[in-house]
């Protein structure tokens, strides 16, 4: 028997949804410290927190026993889909959405980043892509350097705020306007986001 920690998620559910449910708790155990940050990030509070990442197991159990995953994505990043949408939810129901999301690029970057993809999926990923950087050229200067650093060198706003002399306040500004002006931008080009 391989050892629990070496067996692949895509295993691990396909063995729950097989009656092993002792490989859920691994699954949980595997990736409640990234998905807890995760839904921390956008709520800042403890409780909240701990409803929307039991919400999302609830949710991501009746969607495995009713046969619905979708084998061709990865488990984490459909797990933080799941996640994400609640915490939207969450915010509709509180009618507090936050001023600045970055929600946002969650949406539009990781739905683009899974690397199982077929060849034809990755030929539109790839359209997708360049249509994007299309974009974000269309973008004024200062917020194409925030958005790039931010989302293609994975740097955090504080290592942006350093790198471009401004505050972390105003990065996290010039952001905000990056992706409200990459929304308006992929409405005006008519872009499909979804493949």
């Amino acid at each position: 028997m391989a050892n629990k920690q070496t067996i692949s998620d895509r295993v691990l559910v396909g063995n729950y949804i097989n009656g092993d449910e002792a490989s859920l708790s691994i699954l949980i155990n595997r990736h409640q410290q990234r998905l807890f940050s995760f839904i921390y990030t956008k709520v800042k509070d403890k409780d909240i927190t701990e409803d929307v990442f039991q919400d999302t197991f609830i949710k991501v159990i009746k969607t495995l026993k009713k046969g619905k995953y979708n084998e061709e994505g990865k488990f984490l990043p459909w797990v933080m889909r799941i996640a994400h949408n609640l915490v939207i939810d969450h915010f509709r129901k509180s009618n507090r959405m936050p001023a600045f999301r970055n929600t946002d690029e969650f949406d539009i970057f990781s739905v683009l980043g899974d690397g199982n993809l077929n060849a034809e999926k990755q030929l539109i990923q790839e359209q997708i892509f360049s249509d994007v950087k299309e974009l974000v050229n269309e973008l004024p200067e200062e917020q194409k350097e925030v958005l790039v650093m931010r989302m293609y060198k994975d740097m955090s706003f504080k290592e942006i705020s350093e790198n471009t002399g401004v505050s972390i306040n105003t990065a996290l500004g010039r952001m905000r306007y990056a992706l409200i002006n990459m929304r308006k931008l992929i409405k005006k080009h008519k872009l499909i986001l979804v493949n």
